[in-house]
């Protein structure tokens, strides 16, 4: 009987912390969603890991993306309507960075977010017409 009983909180217990975590990665995923989105102001600091000291920072609304193949850290900061600047760190063994989100957003766990950006679903076409005028024909007439 006790090893039933056991068993039955421990399984609870298993899907209480199953389902918290379930929670933090739907709150993890908007946040990082609203980040990229440029809505979250972030504090990006690299520093060298041998002498301790920072190298730069960065803060702003910025939107991360680390490119493995390169080994950089590529940055892209919105600077304005429309304006955006984008800064590339290489990484090494004695560099390392940390980013901070300077200000709480609100994130709820029930709220699902699909962002559609109308300028990759419709291509931007630029529409090229020649005008073309066809060649009048001439007619001759003999007179006498």
């Amino acid at each position: 009987m006790k090893l039933k009983l056991g068993l039955a909180l421990l399984t609870a217990s298993l899907f209480l912390i199953t389902g918290c975590n379930r929670e933090a990665n739907v709150i993890s995923q908007n946040l990082s969603r609203d980040a990229d989105s440029f809505k979250i102001k972030r504090r990006i600091v690299f520093f060298n890991g041998i002498t301790d000291k920072n190298i730069m920072e960065i803060i702003g609304y910025c939107s991360i993306d680390k490119d493995v193949t390169d080994n950089q850290l590529e940055i892209t900061c919105k600077v304005g309507p429309n304006q955006y600047k984008k800064h590339y760190f290489g990484l090494s063994d004695n560099t390392a960075y940390f980013v901070e989100q300077v200000d709480p957003a609100f994130a709820s766990e029930f709220n699902y977010k699909v962002i559609f950006r109308p300028q990759t679903l419709i291509p931007d076409v630029t529409v090229q017409v020649t005008t073309h005028t066809p060649t009048p024909k001439v007619q001759v007439t003999e007179t006498k």
